[in-house]
């Protein structure tokens, strides 16, 4: 009989008049009750409280269960004893949402423009590049799903059922209602059911409430005492998806598949579809942002060409060149490809990435909602303290309660082995040489405590007995002080009454210890014997936090990342954890003061305080959304069935390995390791990710905009196309090109210290600032061109065209280097090896181009030798300009 348990538990479930002893881990009022409908509640709560043999009746069942053509009748009527789950996408639909973003259905427009104008070498360049981003996307989230369902564990498929009378190993999703169920340690109860015997049963309810200590679950009916009672804190129900830590049962089974607990939250999760994240929210904002500008560009160069050249269709051809010059048609493959490169870094830090987009997300957060257990803590109970009566350290309390604990029958439960990892007594008390066994009191409901009688070193008996404060101080008539045992008198009785409340109030779990010299001729021993006890002191349980957390905690404030705990448990143990780990309490708030609370008020509260405790499912899903819309970057960290809806409901929802599969389902990544430290490298790496999308987004887009905003200008003054369709689109694909290796580029430290976020005003401003630079360099090589070289008229429009196009094919590769970095380039930050080959290589092949035997393929000429000196200085001046405006940028607008 697993006794120091049932005594902790039954002490912590006791509710004293005095209001000295409530139990810690307070009734769940409004908990996960809240996350489903009140009819089921209630039809729980009445299941707990009727008679057995109405139930029975009710269910047209009996206690040796029912027979097989009768539970085959209910399984056609129910259907399987299955919760519905999220249906993984078929291949094609998966794919069609890889390819469905504003870019990549502008540049399919495009494509079929350009084919029905017959320009095979744009449609091939343009379809190629929406294929390849949408097929490594498909490919590299469809790997990243396969081995997250390689991480679902079933923790069983079988239940011990009785049918007919006999006991029989049945696949779970055959269970009806009405069978009858007999459970052991270790199994998970498959079913909502309704307890019919019980010896030494405690559960895990954690994945429902997040309780970190298991429940004692009995039997006996439950008191009716009212309606609003959360059917989880009914000692006779039991919950499919808890599992029984220790001690075995028969219980009646109520409810099946999707109309258990579990079942309606499971359903509300999979029936809500996704918010969009704020990646999504982002990449389509500054697609728009773009697109509008294509948009308003284009047709004018088609309307200036058009008017100015007489030649419409040749203007058409050269608008929809521009149309697509503006369209950086290689964002959906680098935004894709630099997520992928994050999800592989990722994998090998035990990060499995569900969702490409939450790798942006990850870097994108700045609050981190975390469940307590397993996260902050250990999810290992252990003995925190041993004191005496009055709260100081004391070795003898501990060697009573080892002694206790040792000689006890029955399974050792946490609580037992939290004790006895204390070894070392065994060694320096000489267990084994002074000590032996004489009696055992145990256990009943009525005394709550238990005790055993030692004979040491056969000298005399001594009776040490635990159990709840207030049962132990009622057996007592003494308690000791120093070496001295007093009399327990009322001024007494107030300090210990003090000291207790003082550790419940740290969040410790308190059981008291005290003993009794008896004579040794007595071999019999009973409750009478439990009078006129001496009290020695206590000994405090907690789930102790892991020690990485702290550094973690510290490490993420440092990112800017502010991290909020959302708990089932208890607020007062949530507290003294937060505290040991150095997270700043500022104010606790509770799930019932939640729900006196409108939309409003939840979203200051959210703001205001760090801890919340006592929570549901519903209460964890409105606070994650309340900070979303207070325009937060929000993770959800989680592995219960309680953390399910706000997992789906945050922008990042993570969990663990060995999370229950709605969670694991629920969730955008998958921790190989439960830990604070994991995350803080996901962070960063998301941020690495993201810095380097917005690098190619920032490039290309004052890029491009220089040159639509050149080509407006040369339009304007010149008697021929300043550039032919031709030579912009194989500009524009050298250009991308050598964005392939953005994915791979360093970051500074500087740009990852805090949250990156989408901001398409500061996109546009960027574009608008650094665009027209390129332009006034653009209009130098027009004059350059013009005069010096003499390329004047459309019969030399071909070494104008080749002039201009090695000065915009360079000055927009330079640009890579000069805005990549906030830093001076090349000096105080050094792009990655892989960037600077391929920025080399491009601008050695637009030299190549026009010099060598190629040229007439693409319509370019050889620039005579003079050109280069000019095109030397260009560069430099751009270059030293471009620097110079970029300081001036940085002070007036920061750099994200």
């Amino acid at each position: 009989m697993n006794l120091f348990t049932r005594l902790f538990e039954s002490f912590l479930r006791k509710r004293h008049t005095a209001g000295h002893f409530r139990r810690q881990t307070m009734p769940l009022e409004n908990s996960t009750a809240r996350a489903v409908p009140d009819h089921l509640a209630q039809q729980l709560q009445a299941a707990a409280r009727e008679a057995l043999p109405a139930v029975l009746a009710r269910l047209h069942t009996r206690t040796e269960g029912l027979h097989d053509d009768e539970a085959d009748a209910i399984l056609a009527q129910t259907g399987p004893n299955e919760v519905e789950h999220e249906k993984p996408l078929a291949w094609y639909q998966h794919l069609w949402l890889c390819y469905k973003n504003p870019f990549n259905l502008l540049l399919t427009v495009l494509a079929v423009v350009s084919y029905l104008t017959e320009d095979v070498k744009a449609t091939i360049v343009i379809g190629s590049m929406v294929v390849l981003s949408t097929l490594l996307r498909f490919v590299q989230e469809g790997r990243s799903n396969r081995a997250a369902e390689r991480l679902k564990a079933m923790v069983s498929n079988t239940a011990t059922v009785l049918r007919g009378g006999q006991q029989r190993e049945l696949p779970i999703r055959q269970l009806v209602q009405g069978d009858i169920i007999v459970l052991s340690a270790g199994d998970m109860i498959p079913a909502d059911c309704r307890l019919l015997s019980a010896k030494d049963l405690f559960v895990s309810q954690a994945a429902m409430t997040g309780e970190s200590l298991p429940v004692e679950k009995m039997a006996e009916l439950a008191e009716d005492d009212g309606a609003g009672k959360n059917p989880m804190d009914l000692a006779n129900l039991l919950f499919m998806g808890t599992n029984v830590i220790s001690g075995a049962a028969s219980a009646l089974v109520l409810a099946t598949g999707n109309r258990t607990y579990f079942g309606a939250i499971a359903t509300r999760v999979t029936a809500t579809e996704r918010t969009p994240t704020a990646f999504e929210a982002g990449v389509n904002s500054v697609s728009w942002l773009l697109i509008r500008f294509a948009l308003v560009m284009a047709p004018l160069v088609f309307l200036i060409n058009g008017w100015t050249k007489g030649d419409w269709m040749e203007a058409f051809l050269f608008a929809l060149s521009v149309a697509v010059g503006l369209t950086p048609e290689m964002l959906p493959m680098i935004v894709t490809s630099t997520l992928a490169k994050g999800a592989v870094k990722l994998s090998k830090k035990k990060v499995v990435v569900k969702r490409l987009d939450a790798i942006q997300n990850f870097g994108a957060m700045d609050v981190l909602c975390t469940d307590k257990t397993g996260t902050l803590t250990q999810d290992k109970i252990v003995l925190e303290r041993h004191t005496d009566v009055f709260g100081q350290p004391s070795t003898e309390v501990l060697q009573f309660a080892y002694l206790n604990s040792h000689y006890q029958t029955g399974l050792k439960n946490l609580l037992d082995r939290a004790v006895l990892d204390h070894v070392e007594l065994q060694t320096e008390m000489q267990l084994v040489r002074d000590y032996v066994k004489v009696d055992e009191i145990p256990f009943d409901f009525v005394r709550r405590r238990m005790s055993v009688v030692v004979a040491e070193k056969n000298d005399h008996h001594e009776l040490i007995c635990k159990g709840a404060v207030e049962e132990i101080l009622a057996a007592c008539s003494h308690l000791r002080q120093g070496d001295v045992d007093v009399p327990l008198d009322t001024a007494l009785l107030d300090r210990v009454l003090a000291t207790t409340h003082g550790l419940n109030a740290e969040g410790l779990r308190v059981v008291a210890v005290a003993v009794k010299e008896v004579p040794p001729h007595k071999t019999v021993y009973g409750v009478a014997d439990e009078t006129a006890l001496t009290l020695i002191g206590y000994v405090a349980f907690l789930d102790p936090p892991k020690e990485s957390t702290a550094p973690a905690l510290r490490a993420l404030a440092e990112h800017g990342v502010t991290v909020k705990v959302l708990t089932g448990d208890n607020h007062l143990v949530t507290a003294k954890i937060c505290r040991e780990v150095g997270l700043p309490v500022r104010g606790v708030l509770q799930g019932p003061q939640l729900d006196d609370m409108d939309d409003a008020q939840v979203a200051v509260a959210a703001e205001q305080h760090t801890v919340f405790a006592k929570l549901s499912p519903l209460h964890k899903e409105r606070l994650v959304r309340a900070l979303r819309g207070n325009g937060h970057i929000v993770g959800f960290m989680g592995d219960g069935i309680n953390d399910a809806p706000a997992l789906r409901a945050a922008d990042i929802g993570i969990s663990v390995d060995s999370a229950v599969d709605i969670a694991k389902e629920a969730a955008d990544i998958i921790l190989l390791e439960k830990s604070l430290m994991v995350l803080e490298e996901g962070v960063l790496e998301g941020r690495r990710t993201f810095s380097n999308m917005l690098k190619y987004i920032r490039m290309t887009a004052s890029s491009n905009f220089g040159n639509v905003f050149s080509v407006l200008i040369a339009s304007a003054f010149l008697p021929f196309l300043p550039m032919l369709p031709l030579h912009l689109l194989v500009q524009n694909l050298l250009y991308d090109v050598s964005q392939i290796a953005i994915p791979f580029d360093n970051v500074d430290a500087e740009l990852i210290q805090q949250p990156l976020s989408w901001n398409p005003r500061d996109i546009g401003r960027f574009m608008v600032f650094f665009g027209p630079l390129s332009s006034i360099f653009d209009v130098t090589t027009f004059v350059l061109m013009w005069h010096v070289f003499g390329a004047n008229s459309p019969a030399h429009q071909t070494l104008f065209q080749s002039g201009w196009f090695v000065v915009g094919l360079l000055t927009q590769t330079l640009i890579v280097h000069l805005i990549r970095t906030p830093k001076l380039p090349f000096i105080d930050s050094m792009a990655s090896v892989p960037l600077l080959v391929a920025t080399t290589a491009i601008m050695a092949v637009g030299v190549f181009l026009p010099m060598g035997p190629l040229a007439s393929y693409f319509k370019l000429e050889a620039l005579p030798l003079a050109y280069f000196p000019w095109l030397l200085a260009i560069l430099v001046a751009y270059t030293a300009l471009t620097t110079l405006m970029k300081r001036y940028y940085l002070r007036k607008f920061g750099w994200q």
